[in-house]
């Protein structure tokens, strides 16, 4: 093999191993994403799922619509209300026959079923303190005749999420200090396979700033590139969660992506930095003989 097609296998090979870093430090600043966009979007998330819960409003059997109407205006003016629903008596019964069959109905003259109203509430008052609040003030009305809500489930909805909002905390330092080891080893070998180069360097007289300056360019470059791949398959990953559950995507905010895609950046760029700086700087100060084990 003559020294040209020699050179050419070294580039190559050099090359391959860049691109493989590359491809590592980016699958890491991936799950960096996540782990970020989680932990932004924690609030966001819990206020979704507290904010799909249902209060019902059952209204007086002899309520009238107009009267339904004019309770649903007043309470949709209330700061502890999110929306509300008008559920008339033809949609109760509905919903009652597909439940315990049409027979059932039929032995009533008139529909038992009352005009009700579906409430959901702002995120902040689904609490059973707050919501205790909530009921009494909706049942001020005198053509309310019960407040109805699920106790049990608000309870576990609160219990869970201060546990999920634990465990999502832990596994996001977790998943800082994994991708920190695994993007410093990735670059730490990338740059000690080219340490007989930074010995050439030193015995030509080259100072240890200059010999870093190439190296930390190259980190920072690099940190860029694996951190727009990343942003590309997080931005992918979104796409699919908006087919998927788009309702779930709409409470996810625009600032929350721009932190997202700024941790992603500044953390590739950063760990990659500060990795090559630390192993260019060790690899200074060997001698010949260390530089083979």
């Amino acid at each position: 093999m003559g020294k040209k097609e020699e050179n050419k296998l070294v580039r190559r090979r050099l090359r391959n191993a860049y691109a493989s870093s590359i491809l590592s430090i980016s699958l890491v600043l991936l799950l960096v994403g996540v782990a970020a966009l989680l932990l932004v979007n924690a609030r966001a998330v819990s206020d979704y799922f507290k904010e799909n819960l249902q209060l019902s409003v059952l209204l007086r059997t002899d309520a009238t619509d107009e009267e339904a109407l004019a309770y649903q205006k007043s309470i949709d003016t209330l700061p502890f209300i999110k929306g509300t629903h008008l559920v008339t008596r033809e949609e109760g019964a509905e919903e009652l026959s597909k439940m315990l069959g049409e027979d059932f109905l039929s032995v009533f003259e008139t529909s038992p079923v009352p005009v009700s109203l579906e409430v959901t509430l702002q995120a902040d008052y689904v609490s059973p303190d707050s919501i205790a609040v909530v009921r009494r003030a909706l049942s001020k009305s005198d053509v309310v005749d019960e407040v109805e809500w699920q106790q049990s489930l608000v309870e576990a909805l609160n219990n869970n999420l201060a546990k999920i909002s634990l465990v999502l905390g832990v596994f996001i330092l977790l998943m800082l200090f994994i991708s920190f080891v695994l993007i410093n080893n990735t670059v730490r070998l990338g740059v000690f396979s080219r340490r007989f180069t930074i010995h050439t360097m030193q015995l030509v007289g080259a100072t240890k700033g200059f010999i870093r300056r190439p190296f930390v360019l190259g980190a920072v470059l690099q940190g860029l590139i694996a951190s727009l791949l990343a942003l590309l398959a997080l931005a992918g990953a979104l796409a699919l969660l908006r087919s998927g559950f788009p309702q779930i995507f709409a409470s996810i905010q625009l600032s929350s992506l721009l932190i997202a895609a700024g941790v992603v950046v500044v953390s590739g760029v950063l760990i990659c930095v500060v990795s090559t700086a630390l192993v260019v700087g060790k690899l200074i100060t060997l001698n010949k003989d260390e530089l083979y084990y």
